[in-house]
């Protein structure tokens, strides 16, 4: 009760502040739309040249994506930690959070939440609509309980690498280009995993597993069989890899000695 007592009184003291900048906010609500509109422009452009992508329809690979949107809009509002190196190894605002007692983690996600990012949400279940009322697409009355399963798995999926990615900084703090590389690899979870090549594939799948974010859970919805048992791994997968960053991050705060000089 104490850590959700406090994640409420972060969300609050967050809400007051983003509402001071109205206009900030609209202007990043669009370029998150403007963003999602390219990518789906792409996968249209890519269809204006054929109607098949390896056993894919146009509809199906768009309901893919608006997937893929809403556990990334999740991860995007709760684990925006692209700048832990900078902020709290290299210029000590770690030693400010280990002085309080909660988690140091805890604290780190939620200082750097960002809410307006799950608008992100409601353009991908848009997107999912379209395209399912296209495919024709029945829904029972288990579906949304599994949807937001596999949300909530896709989204742990994220937040763990990235968290480990973050624990590099125990480390090493020489500012690296990981992350965002990492980022780019992960788009590749967007679309349907049986494109490319065996090793692509398996990294995928079970090393940096983005295709649980995206074509894995989304393959249950558009009955793709061969894949049913994937989907429904997907909060395993979530919680194992969010588990071992945790455990990971608690090492590596074992070996953090302080800024220094």
């Amino acid at each position: 009760m104490f850590y959700v007592s406090m994640f409420f009184q972060y969300i609050s003291q967050y809400a007051k502040t983003r509402l001071q900048y109205r206009a900030d906010l609209f202007v990043e609500f669009f370029s998150d739309l403007m963003s999602q509109a390219i990518n789906l422009i792409f996968i249209l452009v890519v269809f204006g040249h054929t109607d098949k992508l390896g056993g894919w329809s146009r509809d199906e690979i768009i309901f893919i994506y608006g997937f893929f949107l809403v556990p990334y809009a999740v991860f995007s509002a709760f684990f925006n930690i692209w700048n832990f190196n900078d902020r709290y190894i290299v210029k000590g605002e770690l030693d400010r959070i280990l002085t309080r007692p909660i988690h140091s983690l805890f604290q780190i996600i939620l200082e750097g939440i960002e809410l307006e990012s799950l608008l992100g949400a409601i353009t991908g279940i848009a997107v999912m609509v379209y395209a399912g009322s296209r495919l024709g697409l029945a829904i029972s009355w288990y579906d949304p309980f599994l949807f937001i399963l596999f949300v909530i798995g896709g989204a742990l999926v994220y937040g763990g690498i990235f968290v480990m990615l973050a624990c590099i900084s125990f480390w090493a703090d020489a500012k690296t280009s990981i992350m965002p590389m990492m980022y780019n690899i992960s788009n590749y979870g967007r679309y349907p995993v049986n494109i490319y090549n065996k090793l692509i594939r398996f990294v995928l799948t079970w090393i940096l597993p983005f295709a649980f974010v995206g074509v894995y859970p989304a393959s249950f919805f558009l009955g793709k069989n061969e894949w049913f048992w994937y989907a429904f791994l997907t909060p395993v997968i979530g919680i194992v890899f969010f588990c071992l960053s945790v455990i990971l991050w608690n090492y590596g705060v074992k070996k953090y000695r302080g800024a220094g000089n």
